[in-house]
């Protein structure tokens, strides 16, 4: 029985010896993982130098394990399960070497232009990679590296096997220096915000004496094809011959990829030249060329664009990616620009913000201040000249304009008095004009005008001529009170003589209505009978002209009918003619039958006398019968005397005796 428990207590122990024994030769990485193996102890030693056992001594291992099932002698490795490194999009990996070759003296960061694989430590290492923070980055993806040897920082993580206590301490120092630095993202410059970048290399030998700033390396720097590709390739730029410190080349608009422990990046503005102003260009760097200035001009060089010196070309209106550190540009106005000799006015580019007015000493004693201003220009091609001669304009504005125009006025205010001074304004400001435009031709400046201001009264304080000068503007005054005063008389007695003559013209047109209105009247008259006598005339004229279109026609008409009438009359004449022939010869016989003419004369008037009455109707014997003579007279009525006469002829004609016929 005793066996027995004895047997089962082996057993045990041996399957409690053998699951130890297999778990130490069997582990497990998962697909999204890998090992670092360490071993533990090895027959070939330890390490003698290093960290990282390259020939299978006792420490950490440079291969890693990856996904899957891994078998081991047992107690002899450790396996360490560490992630994968994976850098984000737009984000940068830096590499920390704990093991390779020491950095020489010279040297700030390890060279990777051998050793560039950080995922094959063994290659690594054989190709001499060099201890400490790597020139290459890591870009975007996932890589499988020893983390026993590498320790790689991003923004989000720190990817390490802690060796010691201090070791977590060390490492978030290093990510908080790149991180400082923005080392962690791509450097984005962007056109709307005109800026460049101005890179400072820290890696790489020193700049030459007498150099502050590193020239543009590359095949073709002017053309921008530069073997380090904008410093993203620092074992490119430092084959190139690059120099550490300040660069001459600039970043312009894009992203750069560029490991801040070897550069750093500093945005500045860009240079911007205006419209009405260009740009001279003083370069701190490049080589020493020829004088452009000519043999004419001896207040200093002026060198071609690129070379060290003042540019002889400026630079014209635009926007430049230009290097401040590398050179300077002096802005110089082209368009006209006003200098005011004034102390309470500045102009806009504030050249003129230390002058005020120019103190004088006229010819009478007097202490008045002048304002001036003065409207200058510069020509765009001579503005290197101005500012390899005065260095810039407010230096030639202070140091220059201001003494020479100063004394000009004071010379001129010397011979003169204070009222010639004020009267004689307009021809002191023309000679100043012709005169002092040679002056400023020879500082290659144009003087376009000079305008003078009225001379003021100095302070008490300054002269204690003000009251002098006040009693003299005073008297002018009075003076031209006075004229003035002579000339409003004369105006006043002429204004009096037009006024007489207005009120004239006033009362003449108060009248003219009535003036107008008879003079309408007659004019209607004249006009009426004008109008009747032409009327006249024409009723005339045409009374004339009808009478004699009447008289014409009666003419014609009594013309004709005298021929109608006498023709007819002839021709009655001849037939009366033959009818009183034939009556009269009838009347003959009958006279002669009747007993004679006057019987036959008689008879034919009581004829129509009784024709007469029967048509009258008239009563053969009246029923009134009034006698107007007396009693036995001769005188009766006409039938009377008519019966009487025919009796008396009857009884008197002798009687004629008719045979009788047969």
């Amino acid at each position: 029985m005793e066996l027995t428990v004895w047997s089962y207590c082996l057993s045990a122990a041996v399957l409690v010896v053998l699951f130890i024994w297999i778990s130490g030769m069997v582990r497990y990485i998962p697909n999204d993982r890998l090992g670092v193996l360490e071993k533990l102890w090895s027959g070939s030693g330890s390490i003698e130098g290093g960290l990282i056992a390259m020939h299978g001594e006792a420490g950490y291992a440079p291969a890693v394990l990856r996904g899957g099932f891994h078998f081991f002698v047992p107690f002899q490795y450790r396996v360490h399960r560490v992630p994968l490194v994976t850098i984000p999009q737009g984000q940068i990996g830096y590499v920390f070497a704990r093991d390779g070759a020491s950095l020489p003296a010279t040297q700030t960061l390890a060279s990777n232009e051998k050793a560039a694989d950080f995922q094959d430590t063994r290659a690594f290492l054989e190709a001499g990679g060099q201890k400490g923070p790597q020139r290459k980055i890591l870009r975007e993806g996932t890589y499988a590296i020893n983390l026993a040897q590498f320790i790689i920082l991003t923004r989000e993580r720190r990817y390490a096997i802690k060796l010691e206590s201090g070791d977590e301490a060390v490492i978030e120092q290093m990510g908080q220096l790149i991180d400082g630095r923005h080392g962690f993202e791509a450097v984005v410059i962007k056109d709307a915000d005109d800026v460049i970048g101005v890179v400072t290399v820290h890696d790489g030998p020193s700049l030459p004496d007498g150099e502050i700033i590193a020239p543009a390396v590359g095949n073709d720097a002017r053309r921008g094809e530069l073997f380090h590709n904008n410093f993203q390739d620092p074992e490119k730029f430092l084959r190139a011959a690059g120099f550490r410190g300040r660069q001459y080349q600039v970043l312009v608009d894009g992203s750069y990829y560029i490991n801040r422990l070897f550069a750093t990046v500093e945005l500045v503005k860009k240079t911007v030249i205006e419209v009405g102003t260009v740009g001279v260009v003083v370069s701190y760097t490049g080589r020493y060329g020829a004088d452009m200035s000519g043999d004419a001009y001896r207040h200093g060089e002026l060198v071609e664009p690129g070379t060290r010196g003042v540019w002889n070309k400026p630079l014209l209106p635009g926007k430049y990616a230009f290097n401040t550190y590398a050179g300077k540009v002096i802005t110089v106005p082209t368009t006209n620009f006003v200098l005011k000799w004034l102390k309470e006015a500045t102009g806009p580019h504030r050249l003129d913000e230390n002058l005020s007015e120019v103190s004088l000493i006229t010819k009478d004693a007097f202490e008045p201040t002048l304002p001036l201003s003065v409207v200058v220009h510069i020509d765009y091609m001579k503005a290197p000249l101005v500012v390899q001669r005065f260095g810039d304009i407010k230096r030639l504005v202070e140091q220059t304009l201001d003494p020479m125009v100063s004394a000009f006025f004071k010379n001129i205010a010397q011979t003169k008095t204070l009222i010639e001074l004020l009267q004689e304004r307009s021809d002191i400001q023309r000679l100043s004009l012709d005169e002092m435009r040679a002056k400023f031709a020879a500082y290659n400046l144009e003087l376009q005008e000079v305008l003078i201001g009225t001379p003021r009264a100095a302070t008490a304080g300054e002269s204690g001529q003000g009251g002098g000068i006040e009693q003299i503007l005073m008297q002018l005054r009075n003076r031209q009170v006075a004229v003035e005063q002579v000339e409003t008389y004369k105006l006043q007695e002429v204004a009096a003589v037009q006024e007489r003559t207005l009120r004239e013209k006033q009362a003449l047109a108060e009248q003219q209505a009535h003036i107008t209105a008879s003079e309408l009247s007659i004019q209607v008259r004249e006009n009426e009978g004008k109008a009747k006598l032409a009327q006249a005339r024409q009723e005339a004229e045409t009374i004339q002209v009808t009478a004699a279109a009447n008289a014409d026609r009666v003419r014609v008409e009594g013309q004709g009918d005298a021929d109608r009438i006498r023709s007819v009359g002839m021709a009655d004449a001849d037939r009366i003619r033959a009818t009183g022939l034939a009556e009269a010869e009838a009347t003959t016989k009958k006279v002669e039958a009747y007993g004679g003419p006057q019987y036959q004369l008689n008879s034919q008037v009581l004829m129509r006398f009784a024709e007469a009455i029967e048509h009258a109707k008239l009563p053969l014997v009246p029923s009134i019968v009034v006698g107007g003579g007396k009693e036995g007279s001769a005188s009766g009525s006409m039938v009377e005397s008519m019966l009487a006469m025919m009796l008396q002829e009857r009884a008197q004609a002798p009687r004629r005796v008719v045979p009788a016929q047969d």
